[in-house]
């Protein structure tokens, strides 16, 4: 049962890792569930301890997700892949509540955001995989190695950098037809081949894939690779990507 058309919309928003919801470490979640606020949506903070059963029912109560970021890597089994030296240790729960609320979403084509862990997380439910470590095996090789993607530790200024948008996307849209934009970024893992379903619809300078949406029309799935839940008291593209999930599902076929 979705939300009554008056109501705000419903935005589910997992906890980014078991260890902060445990010790009720609220700030970095709490900027999506403001973000989530900020584009005209009612966050709802997902626990990632949840049994099956109880996850699917707070599922059905959602009119979206926006999947959050992440230290966690996704655990490289999940695409086939050995495990890379420089892969952070996966979190189970966040995996196993991502891939149930995805599960739900696609089958009743509920619109979907996911951001930096949560488009890594989106590509490998769909079969998609992984570049395990950006330093190592993208940069090494780019002539473009001075674009950084991560930075060092919290304390550390904030990384940014620009992408092209593929023209004719949903992203071009959202960002009035920009070609290039100056995105924020803290992650050393990118989506290597999109999963089934799935089209780029943004690059770095060094070939780093900052974007993908869904192929079909009548499902709203976006996905980024910065955090534009950062920056949407100041970004116009951060908010519109806030706006636009809200704004998604007042057309998605679950709420009508």
């Amino acid at each position: 049962m979705t939300s009554e058309p008056t109501a705000k919309p419903r935005i589910g928003v997992p906890y980014r890792t078991m260890k902060e919801q445990r010790e009720g470490d609220q700030e970095k979640i709490g900027r999506y569930l403001k973000a989530v606020e900020a584009g005209g949506g009612e966050p709802v903070t997902i626990p990632l301890d949840l049994a099956p059963a109880d996850l699917m029912r707070v599922a059905e109560t959602l009119d979206g997700v926006a999947l959050s970021g992440s230290p966690a890597d996704v655990d490289p089994a999940l695409y086939h892949s050995p495990v890379h030296t420089k892969t952070a240790p996966p979190d189970r729960d966040r995996e196993r509540t991502d891939f149930t609320l995805l599960e739900h979403c696609f089958e009743r084509q509920k619109p979907i955001l996911a951001i930096c862990y949560g488009i890594q997380s989106l590509n490998v439910f769909l079969g998609g995989t992984l570049v395990q470590d950006i330093p190592s095996d993208i940069s090494a090789a780019s002539e473009y190695a001075s674009v950084e993607h991560d930075v060092e530790t919290d304390e550390a200024p904030e990384t940014f950098h620009m992408i092209r948008i593929e023209p004719g996307s949903r992203l071009a849209e959202l960002a009035h037809q920009a070609k290039e934009v100056r995105v924020n970024s803290s992650h050393h893992q990118s989506v290597l081949i999109p999963g089934h379903g799935l089209r780029i619809t943004a690059h770095a300078h060094d070939g780093v894939i900052e974007a993908l949406e869904g192929a079909s029309s009548s499902h709203w799935v976006t996905a980024v690779q910065w955090h534009p839940e950062r920056l949407v008291e100041s970004d116009s593209l951060s908010l519109a990507l806030f706006r636009g999930l809200i704004a998604a599902m007042r057309t998605a076929p679950a709420h009508a």
